[in-house]
């Protein structure tokens, strides 16, 4: 057998089948920063008219990247590098959020508390060291995963401009009259020793005491007498139901709700005959969790009836008033509402409105003040127990017991919260409209999903005035002075947050406090204090629009602000806030949410759980393209699942495109386009349709990302790579690549098509297969760029013409035509009569629709086909060995059988001419014009 093997063109390619990315991505990062990859992408879209900025919301400087860091990092890389190659001139400016707790109690661990055991000033020192440090490493493994951005150049809160840019903003705020300080109780950290912003909260079930409480007034004749009862002989009492038995010490009332029916009750709960006032549709259920089986209602009365009753509290020698509240329902207890205005929002307005005081008994550390009767000193966390013995010792304790429920804690320090009535600083949502016109500014917002849009409105409509102050040391001062006497602020107060913020511009946070209420104020500091607060974090990242947007000279609103799906509360909600406050209008045109990382069951990630997924390990084992392609492949709108099977499945896909590429490369061996390249009027008709084709799924993928659909991306691109190229177009044209002569049209035309393909599909991948995308850019044929991201979407693909062999259609119809042969050749291969399909040759019986449409192919459906002889038909001439094709339009028959012929050595095709040829007697006749002759001539395929 002679050997033609040199006759061929074999693919040939640098290109590796494996990508080995572990190893080759870190030296894609070498390359990038040899070449600064970030300016030449600037550089290169200085002159575009178009800009989109997508205004980074910084994550917290505080320890390693997670997976969900991954996914919205690379989310917001897919968004900036579509918008490049869309043609629009895209920066990204990442940021970090430098400020708050976290990084005071990693700094607070080792070195002590601040003012005890280290200099405050120096402990802000520690802490910016701290969260530099933090950023370094965050940086790195943002960049490992192929992020672009201008990393030596972010924007932190804590660089000296960004904090005088903050306290600017809070002056524009109280210009415009919306900040205002008040005494209410606030969410209180006791771990963090601070109040906290709603944002700051989040919900755990929780197990407490709930106890049910005995409040008897002076005389139970008064009390019988308003209830209609005349069993004036029974001691009677008001029971209250609460799960914080700790603010019974605060109680100053007893809240009804005014138009509920209560009912007097007689019952022997334990010490001896009495009546008992509760909520009537609740009493049968109080009655059965006491175990009080024998019970007598003995009248009823509305709520109303009894405001202002005076009550004697449990344990303390003063009285409870009977308020009136529209909180108080039925759902749970006892329908009467122990009040401490002191520990609720609700309470607190309801002893405004009965004048019940405040009487501020605990303090910052969670622990009773020293005046507060028989607990001081206690803490409310462990209290509990003695206040049941006190209440049990006065016979005033019906029943306690444990209780389940959700129960707000500090997301920082993961304590239960509690609420304390103490002064504060405030945003107002009404008393400037912030409200009514935050509302208004979320209608002028693109939410993706939309969902969003009802969730932020929810919050925004509910939501009571912001609390912006902060005990803490780590954080931008609010720097401003109050009057000792009035508690107004200075009047000149604009212009010293002027001066304040010109000091921190230059010195930072630490100027603030460094500086004395004389440097300031002169003469007029005796009469004033200085503010020690400092502002709540998101106040410092909900204002980034301003310090980083608008003095880096970016557009302002941002096209988009992009985050998870908890930011609804969090730095999309503290922007608008702000943003509409001072300019009234929102800081950003789209807002896009993310959802949270789970495993293959839903779970959340957790250590103890064993499910997290390190992005670092990942990017060690199986790369960064691989996060980057499952970011892709993912519906974001929901919970993103993840797992190493998850990945592995993930690689495959990833293997798939990686070799479609390398085929497309390896057989443009020995092309140039400056030399080669065909005219796509001159192509043949099976390139001129694959042209097409890639024409469309470019479009396609360019409408996904522009609609922020990237498992569309993903869908599209797969599906390309597997069903019309390696499904069709691959398999059919690598005859005529291989076989014709190497420079003959037939093989440029294929050739030209491939070059297109893969100059297009390098475009399509690069947002997604960052590190990929650049080594296909560096070994595709003819003179390119330095980078695959300083270009644009391939311009150079051509609808088909109207003189095409086939419309769009006639050729989904030949494909279908293919695979219904495929399948027909099944059975023959099943029974050994046939290896590949090149042993079969098979006759097509068809309609007159298909009969005209597969004829113009000629001699040339064989090759669509993959058979070595294919015929067609009229259908009325079928044979009874044919059997039905099972098109869904049209009818064709199909006649199949293991070819007769003599096998070519070079082709492989089975052909009636072999051995006519006494040179190349093993060869058929097309193989010998393309050894010896001129060269085959392909028309269509």
């Amino acid at each position: 057998m002679s050997n033609y093997k040199h006759t061929l063109n074999l693919p040939s390619t640098d290109f590796p089948m494996r990508g080995n990315l572990a190893k080759r991505e870190p030296e894609m990062l070498d390359y990038w920063k040899e070449i600064d990859v970030y300016q030449r992408i600037r550089d290169a879209s200085a002159q575009r008219a178009k800009q989109f900025i997508l205004h980074d919301g910084p994550p917290y400087a505080n320890g390693d990247i997670h997976i969900g860091h991954a996914v919205n990092k690379v989310i917001k890389d897919m968004i900036v590098k579509s918008k490049q190659m869309e043609g629009f001139d895209a920066p990204y400016i990442p940021g970090w959020d430098c400020h708050g707790l976290p990084i005071e109690n990693k700094v607070e661990s080792k070195l002590g508390k601040p003012g005890e055991d280290i200099d405050e000033g120096k402990f802000r020192a520690e802490c910016r060291a701290y969260a530099l440090q933090q950023i370094d490493g965050q940086r790195e493994d943002f960049k490992r995963l192929g992020v672009f951005g201008e990393w030596d150049n972010p924007y932190l809160t804590m660089d000296f401009r960004n904090e005088a840019g903050i306290v600017r903003v809070l002056g524009q705020m109280i210009e415009k009259g919306h900040v205002y300080k008040g005494t209410k109780p606030v969410y209180w950290s006791v771990g963090a020793r601070s109040a906290l912003a709603e944002a700051e909260v989040e919900y755990h079930d929780k197990t407490s005491t709930a106890v049910d409480v005995r409040f008897s007034p002076p005389d139970s004749q008064q009390l019988h007498k308003l209830c209609g009862s005349t069993r004036t002989e029974l001691p009677a009492s008001i029971v209250i139901w609460t799960t914080t038995p700790w603010t019974l010490p605060g109680n100053l009332g007893v809240a009804l709700h005014a138009e509920l029916e209560y009912s007097l009750v007689a019952c022997d709960l334990g010490l001896g005959p009495e009546a008992v006032l509760l909520a009537t549709e609740l009493v049968d259920s109080c009655m059965e969790r006491y175990g009080c089986e024998s019970y007598q209602t003995l009248s009823t009365v509305t709520g109303s009836a009894l405001e202002k009753v005076e009550l004697q509290h449990p344990f303390y020698e003063r009285t409870s008033l009977v308020v009136l509240g529209d909180y108080v329902t039925t759902e749970a207890g006892t329908g009467a509402v122990h009040t401490a205005p002191d520990h609720g929002v609700d309470d607190f307005y309801t002893g405004i409105k009965y004048d019940l005081g405040l009487l501020n008994n605990v303090s910052a550390t969670g622990n009773y003040e020293s005046y507060v009767e028989q607990f001081a000193g206690e803490h409310v966390y462990k209290v509990e127990p003695k206040i049941l013995d006190t209440l049990r010792a006065n016979n005033k304790l019906v029943k306690s017991e444990s209780f389940q429920h959700s129960y707000p804690y500090c997301w920082r320090t993961k304590t239960p919260i509690i609420f304390r009535a103490t002064p504060q600083w405030f945003v107002s949502m009404e008393k400037e409209n912030l409200r009514k016109n935050t509302l208004a500014a979320i209608n002028t917002v693109r939410w993706v999903p939309g969902w969003g849009q009802a969730r932020i409105e929810g919050m925004i409509a509910s939501r009571p005035d912001w609390c912006i102050s902060r005990q803490r040391y780590w954080g931008v001062p609010i720097t401003l002075f109050v009057h000792k006497e009035t508690g107004e602020l200075h009047p000149d107060t604009l212009n010293l947050i002027e001066k304040a913020a010109g000091h921190i511009e230059q010195g930072g946070i630490q100027a603030w406090f460094d500086m004395s209420i004389e440097d300031f104020l002169g003469d007029d500091a005796p009469h004033y204090e200085k503010s020690t607060d400092v502002l709540d974090v998101w106040f410092d990242s909900g204002t980034t629009y301003a310090h980083v947007l608008q003095q880096r000279g970016e557009k302002y609103p941002a096209d988009m602000y992009l985050e998870g799906s908890d930011q609804h509360r969090g730095w999309f909600h503290s922007s608008i806030l702000t943003s509409v406050s001072i300019n009234g209008i929102a800081p950003y045109e789209q807002v896009l949410t993310h959802g949270f990382t789970v495993d293959q069951q839903g779970r959340k990630m957790s250590k103890s759980v064993g499910n997290v997924i390190a992005p670092q390990k990942v990017m060690k084992t199986l790369g960064a393209d691989i996060i980057r392609l499952w970011v892709c492949s993912a519906d974001y709108s929901g919970e993103m699942s993840v797992s190493d099977e998850i990945l592995n499945r993930m690689s495959d896909s990833y293997r798939r495109i990686r070799n479609t590429l390398r085929f497309l490369l390896a057989n443009m061996n020995g092309f140039d386009p400056a030399l080669h390249l065909v005219d796509t009027s001159e192509l043949l008709s099976l390139d001129q349709w694959a042209v097409s084709k890639t024409l469309q799924v470019q479009q396609q993928i360019q409408e996904a990302f522009d609609q922020y659909q990237f498992h569309t991306v993903y869908q599209r691109l797969h599906n390309f790579c597997t069903t019309e190229l390696g499904g069709f177009y691959l398999d059919v044209v690598k005859d005529r690549q291989y076989t014709t002569p190497a420079d003959s049209h037939a093989r440029r035309s294929a050739q030209s098509a491939m070059y297109h393909i893969a100059e297009a599909m390098t475009r399509w991948i690069a947002p997604v297969l960052t590190f990929t995308a650049e080594e296909v850019w560096k070994q595709l044929p003819g003179e390119h760029s330095e980078t695959v991201f300083t270009e644009t979407y391939y311009d150079r693909l051509d609808p088909l013409s109207e003189q095409t062999l086939y419309t769009d259609d006639e050729w989904d119809k030949l494909i279908q035509v293919r695979i219904a042969v495929a399948k027909a050749l099944e059975p023959l291969r099943v029974d050994g009569k046939i290896g590949s399909s090149l042993d079969a040759e098979v006759t097509l019986y068809c309609d007159a629709d298909y009969h005209a449409m597969l004829t113009k192919l000629e001699d040339e459906l064989r090759f669509v086909l993959i058979t070595s002889y294919a015929s067609v038909e009229p259908l009325s001439t079928k044979t009874s060995s044919a059997a039905d094709a099972g098109l869904e339009h049209g009818e064709i028959w199909i006649d199949a059988s293991a070819s007769t012929f003599d096998k070519c050595v070079r082709c492989w095709h089975h052909r009636e001419d072999i051995g006519q040829n006494t040179y190349h007697p093993e060869l058929c006749g097309r193989c010998v014009e393309n050894v010896d002759g001129s060269g085959e001539q392909r028309r269509f395929t």
